[in-house]
């Protein structure tokens, strides 16, 4: 017997041999369990007042806050490359917050005007918008908050559907309620549907979780909470179950989509939500995930490109359907090629 048909003893056959499998780039590919794809990615992008305007944020490097008029552009790019989603962030003047965030409901306000620009310029790009007051509120919480510094429930669902109502007669294609405020997608449903905005769907951000990780998006809209932390309505990151709780909620209430956020230290919970769902499972490659491997990677410590699509497609693995990420164009052009 040759001894490339035995083990290493030269005895018994080898009947199992993986390896035939990974031999060469053809071969991994015709058997490769998970594929990432452009159309797997939502790209969240920052717009801000002003015209001509492209600034960067510090602490993310390569990604920015863009005027309209350079959202727009960026945005044709964008699908010209098969990225026809975005999430839509807009950074609010101080002058317009205020304790309550009435600003997000503006018909006229940033948001608003940014959708009705995409929808008008590029119609087939997916314009998700972010239902949340803490862009707005001058406390940078995402409720309202009473003379004790608590952030008030139904209060703010009020508030949250009207924002919601809103954007739907803007023109977005999606909603997402970030806050995790108990009951909002239920009350969302109802207020774009008495509204005649059936067709809107909503992308809930069900288990959002109080991480650390969030930091440079703070930074990005300037809206890091001025007292306290958000603990009292965001996940305590040492809870699985009460994540599958969260979204058995949310989809009984309404949501077409869920979400997991943040995504790389929360994989787990990722693959249990998939496994315990029958919608489609999105997950946040939030801020400080892009950020870590962005350091790194100007350091020279990593390859940040393999770094970037390994990261990806282990999101994917886990469960993941969507994926909201930084790196979605680099990735787009990383495919092209």
């Amino acid at each position: 017997m040759s001894p490339s048909n035995t083990n290493a003893d030269n005895r018994l056959p080898l009947t199992k041999r993986p390896r035939r499998l990974r031999r060469n780039p053809s071969i991994r590919s015709l058997v490769s369990e998970t594929k990432l794809s452009v159309d797997d990615l939502i790209y969240p992008m920052f717009v801000m007042e002003g015209e001509n305007q492209r600034v960067e944020i510090v602490s993310m490097p390569n990604c920015y806050r863009y005027s309209l008029d350079l959202l727009l552009v960026e945005i044709a790019e964008l699908y010209t490359l098969g990225v026809k989603a975005v999430a839509l962030f807009p950074v609010v003047s101080e002058s317009k917050k205020d304790d309550n965030g009435t600003e997000s409901y503006n018909p006229e306000g940033l948001a608003q005007q940014a959708v009705r620009a995409i929808k008008a310029q590029t119609p087939g790009t997916i314009v998700i918008t972010d239902v949340a007051l803490d862009p707005f509120t001058t406390h940078g919480h995402d409720g309202v908050i009473d003379e004790h510094g608590v952030i008030l429930n139904d209060e703010t669902v009020e508030i949250l559907v009207k924002m919601a109502v809103s954007q739907a007669q803007a023109g977005c294609d999606m909603v997402a309620p970030s806050d995790m405020m108990d009951g909002r997608i239920g009350a969302i449903r109802q207020g774009l549907d008495a509204h005649g905005f059936t067709d809107v769907a909503i992308m809930a951000y069900s288990a959002k979780y109080a991480s650390a990780y969030y930091g440079p998006f703070r930074d990005a809209l300037d809206s890091a909470p001025k007292f306290g932390d958000k603990k009292t309505y965001q996940m305590d990151p040492a809870n699985a179950r009460e994540a599958l709780t969260e979204i058995e909620l949310d989809i009984a209430e309404g949501a077409d989509i869920v979400m997991v956020k943040p995504a790389l230290a929360y994989l787990d919970i990722i693959h249990q939500v998939k496994a315990n769902c029958n919608v489609p499972v999105a997950a946040y490659n939030v801020s400080g995930e892009y950020s870590m491997i962005k350091a790194a990677a100007q350091l020279g410590w990593i390859d940040e490109q393999k770094i970037v699509m390994e990261t990806l497609l282990s999101i994917k693995r886990a469960g993941a359907d969507l994926i909201l990420t930084y790196f979605a164009k680099d990735v787009a052009l990383i495919l092209k090629k």
